[in-house]
């Protein structure tokens, strides 16, 4: 039973990691981060690459996952009904704020962006690099979430994510655990969070958290050039951040499943679960 733990374990580690770095990694690199043996992560991908999980490039090596997860991915979101529900509402705050509006749901690894409208139509329009994983430390989304964890949790993530990293981040950037903790302790005082300049030079943003029963399951944001973030403007964009989670909290689509026995439930229970 331990070692089909174990199998299991390295497998998703495997598909984890890829799923990190679409372009590709070669063996030995997968096998330097995963610390394993080189042959047993031979042997893993070349399971994963015969069930069609995982494919080889043919010119330099690299093993990257294929499109199968990705597919069975849109089609699992598809079913929740997220995007169905959610979309107009984030469609209606971004054009109501004249921002970038975003969605990002929890999953054990974090937070990750499923959803995005423009509400600037002309002007300076404020667009991000496309990536999925939410950085934690440097964005209104993360700090809002890690805000309802145990702080010792949320700063050991923060720390993951990079801080105290000085090449990470925008100008304003927060290097520090202490200072870092403070800015959990405002944003949980006041329930919504704000990244000014931290994640990139010229570019502020308002984050809230949806939650489900009392757990959070996600996070919504509004982002845009640091002009439209005025401090007496901001508090008003904030209101609108908080009205609009809480109007995502009412209609999400799905329950959240009871949690583990032997899962982490701190503060708030920060792990979305199943769909059931």
């Amino acid at each position: 039973m331990r070692l089909v733990k174990s199998l299991l374990d390295r497998c998703f580690d495997v598909i984890t990691l890829l799923s990190e770095n679409a372009s590709g990694l070669s063996l030995g690199e997968i096998s330097r981060r995963l610390d394993v043996p080189k042959s047993a992560a031979h042997r893993l991908l070349n399971s994963l690459c015969d069930l069609g999980w995982a494919e080889q490039d043919p010119e330099n090596g690299f093993y990257r996952l294929s499109l199968r997860l990705a597919v069975m991915g849109q089609r699992l979101l598809a079913g929740t009904r997220i995007p169905d529900i959610c979309q107009p509402i984030l469609d209606r705050l971004a054009s109501n704020t004249k921002g970038l509006g975003r969605i990002a749901i929890l999953d054990p690894d974090g937070l990750t962006w499923i959803s995005h409208s423009q509400g600037m139509r002309s002007g300076l329009i404020y667009q991000p690099e496309l990536v999925a994983k939410v950085p934690l430390h440097t964005t209104a989304n993360g700090k809002a979430w890690l805000a309802t964890l145990d702080r010792e949790e949320a700063l050991a993530r923060a720390v993951a994510s990079g801080l105290g990293r000085t090449d990470l981040g925008g100008p304003r950037v927060i290097t520090s655990r202490q200072t870092f903790s403070a800015a959990l302790d405002e944003t949980e005082e006041r329930g919504w969070a704000t990244a000014i300049e931290e994640a990139e030079a010229g570019v502020a943003a308002v984050a809230a958290v949806i939650r489900v029963g009392g757990q959070v399951v996600g996070t919504v944001s509004i982002a845009g050039p640091i002009h439209h973030f005025s401090p007496l403007v901001l508090p008003q964009l904030a209101e609108q951040v908080k009205a609009t989670a809480e109007e995502l909290s009412q209609l999400w689509p799905y329950r959240i499943a009871a949690p583990h026995p032997q899962a982490n439930t701190s503060r708030s229970s920060q792990v979305v679960g199943n769909i059931i």
